[in-house]
């Protein structure tokens, strides 16, 4: 589907020069002189490059569908990870590195959602919110006050994060997969 450059949006995806590529920010600048134009930053989902590249009105790029599948964590095979599909049970190998800063936050058993462009998964999303456990947390310095004050933590994945005083080790707590920051308690 083809769109003008100045309707480009945050989060679309579109083909430019061969790739694929995420928007992640756009800004429309009118200058005094000569037409508007919408100033794109973007990331290629091949090969993670990001560029920036100015679009007028009367340039077109091609908006890009992907397809979203689930499937299911299995288990990691030195850098590669296995999943499969849920459907077909069928399995397959993907690099540890497709999942960026969420790598930490999967797990056995996990249903993800893979994007796929021509049968070919360039990203993986995992549910935004997980359930973790405090192995470590800070004690509480005296005369902090509850509500402004948080006081870091370790989770059982190894990462860092900022907890109320109240949250002690081995607590049970919802957490932000993509924010990393604490969400609540686990009822």
């Amino acid at each position: 589907m083809k769109i003008s450059g100045v309707d480009i949006r945050p989060g679309n995806i579109i083909e430019y020069e061969n790739g694929i590529w995420k928007v992640a920010k756009i800004q429309h600048t009118q200058p005094g002189k000569g037409g508007a134009y919408m100033q794109v930053e973007m990331k290629n989902l091949q090969d993670g490059r990001k560029t920036n590249v100015r679009f007028r009105s009367a340039d077109t790029v091609e908006k890009v569908r992907l397809d979203t599948k689930d499937y299911q964590f299995l288990y990691e095979e030195g850098d590669m990870l296995v999943f499969m599909d849920t459907d077909t049970y069928e399995q397959i190998h993907l690099p540890s590195d497709l999942l960026g800063d969420a790598r930490p936050f999967l797990q056995d058993g996990m249903t993800v959602q893979l994007e796929l462009w021509e049968e070919k998964p360039i990203s993986v999303q995992l549910p935004s919110q997980i359930e973790a456990e405090i192995v470590e947390a800070d004690a509480v310095v005296k005369g902090q006050t509850a509500s402004s004050s948080y006081k870091p933590a370790v989770l059982d994945n190894g990462v860092r994060i900022m907890v109320p005083p109240h949250i002690e080790s081995g607590t049970r707590i919802v957490v932000d997969v993509y924010e990393q920051s604490y969400v609540g308690k686990a009822g």
